[in-house]
């Protein structure tokens, strides 16, 4: 197979966000999430509370669960949740997040993980009363970025793109326009975990409803 070149972040983002968007889903994800049920999968620590409904994978995250690994605060914590698919090689995964966020760091997105060492989350995150675009790199010891997103309370689009030794990740408020939010290194060829993602680390938890779950090729 001919190399890929990795093209311009922004250029990326501008080209090919409304052609991925509609890609038809490989891998057994079936039409475009507009004809389709939300795709099937398999959890990592499962809810107590959750259905699929149509288009959309509805869920409740159960009360003291995150992901975390040892940075500023020093422990481990490995019992949120992830409604996950099997995927290897390069991808592009698109996924519409809606949540009822009330509590300090209630948290729903997107993550990819190989193993409880090494993966990534992004998605809303609750902090000082206010919803923030959040992303988490984890290589043994976990990091966060983090930004606010004011007085928005509507759904927010994830984007992540993984290409070569790295993944991409941007968000959107209309499910058009997107907006690059970080790029990191991520072992590449290796099979991970893919899909959505929540938790509810202080609170008593919250309700989430995932929709418009898309797997597709990575840009060209």
């Amino acid at each position: 197979m001919a190399s890929r070149v990795l093209i311009s972040r922004r250029h990326f983002f501008a080209g090919a966000a409304a052609a991925s968007l509609s890609l038809a889903v490989p891998n057994g994800f079936g039409q475009p999430a507009e004809a389709a049920p939300f795709p099937a999968g398999a959890w990592l620590n499962a809810p107590r509370i959750w259905r699929r409904e149509g288009t959309s994978l509805i869920v409740t995250a159960d009360p003291k669960t995150d992901f975390w690994r040892k940075t500023f605060y020093g422990y481990i914590t490995d019992n949120g949740h992830i409604y996950y698919r099997r995927l290897s090689g390069e991808f592009t995964t698109t996924l519409k997040v809606t949540g009822q966020y009330h509590d300090l760091y209630d948290q729903a997105g997107l993550m990819v993980r190989l193993d409880d060492r090494s993966w990534m989350k992004c998605g809303v995150e609750f902090v000082d009363g206010a919803p923030h675009m959040s992303v988490v790199f984890t290589r043994d010891y976990s990091d966060w970025s983090t930004f606010t997103l004011g007085n928005y309370r509507g759904p927010l689009w994830l984007k992540i793109a993984r290409q070569k030794d790295s993944l991409d990740v941007s968000h959107s408020l209309n499910g058009k326009d997107f907006v690059e939010d970080r790029q990191g290194y991520f072992p590449s060829d290796q099979l991970v975990m893919v899909g959505p993602m929540c938790a509810a680390p202080q609170g008593k938890g919250f309700r989430v409803r995932f929709e418009d779950w898309i797997v597709g090729p990575a840009p060209e």
